[in-house]
């Protein structure tokens, strides 16, 4: 079995139970309040911009040239890709480049982000795959699986969200970086096995606290 296989038993279970969360639900069925998707727009773009600081970090840990390109593509692609269509999208909900800007991380999510970048600061190359990689394969599956049947698919502003993660593009990134996982993993003896399931344990728990604090409008703010 691939590592990528053992994790995705682990994560699995938890990524279902974000379909089933209440904001993810209601997204599926169309029926979520826009204030609190809005919330959950301006969270994600900080978020981001902490996420984007982990494919710089996986530059400086890799060894190849080719991971060292892939990591700078995916970085390049949240940069001045997906940040510029973030801020667009935000408009059709009324949300200004500067409001986004001055977002404030709330507890989950400046939790999230501070582990992440703390175990890839601290680990080894393979540590800061297992720490990011719950982020792209759990969107990966949600979108896929909303994608399939979903009332939101009918809402003119959610369905751009659903189908964005589910596109051949966005799974390649996902797909590159489950098989850079596999190739990290490989030869590595039990004990740090173990150590990197837990990484992407915690970080797939994370994005279950990531959408409850989108949901609630955690306004607790550092």
């Amino acid at each position: 079995m691939q590592f990528s296989q053992r994790l995705l038993l682990k994560g699995k279970p938890i990524w279902e139970a974000c379909l089933e969360h209440p904001f993810l639900k209601e997204l599926s069925e169309g029926t979520l309040k826009e204030d609190k998707f809005c919330f959950y727009v301006k969270q994600d773009y900080v978020y981001l911009i902490d996420y984007i600081k982990l494919f710089a970090l996986g530059m400086v840990k890799a060894d190849s040239l080719e991971d060292i390109q892939a990591f700078a593509k995916c970085a390049n692609a949240i940069v001045n890709i997906e940040m510029d269509a973030h801020t667009e999208y935000a408009k059709k909900f009324g949300i200004t480049r500067e409001e986004l800007e001055a977002t404030k991380p709330n507890a989950s999510n400046l939790s999230y982000t501070k582990f992440m970048l703390q175990v890839s600061s601290e680990g080894s190359l393979a540590e800061l795959v297992a720490a990011l990689l719950p982020c792209m394969w759990s969107y990966a599956f949600i979108g896929k699986t909303l994608a399939k049947n979903s009332k939101a698919l009918e809402h003119p502003l959610y369905s751009e969200w659903i189908l964005t993660y589910a596109t051949e593009e966005y799974n390649k990134e996902n797909d590159w970086c489950v098989k850079l996982m596999d190739k990290l993993a490989e030869g590595l003896p039990e004990r740090q096995l173990q150590k990197l399931e837990e990484i992407f344990i915690i970080s797939s728990k994370y994005e279950y606290m990531f959408w409850d604090g989108c949901y609630k409008k955690e306004s607790w703010v550092i």
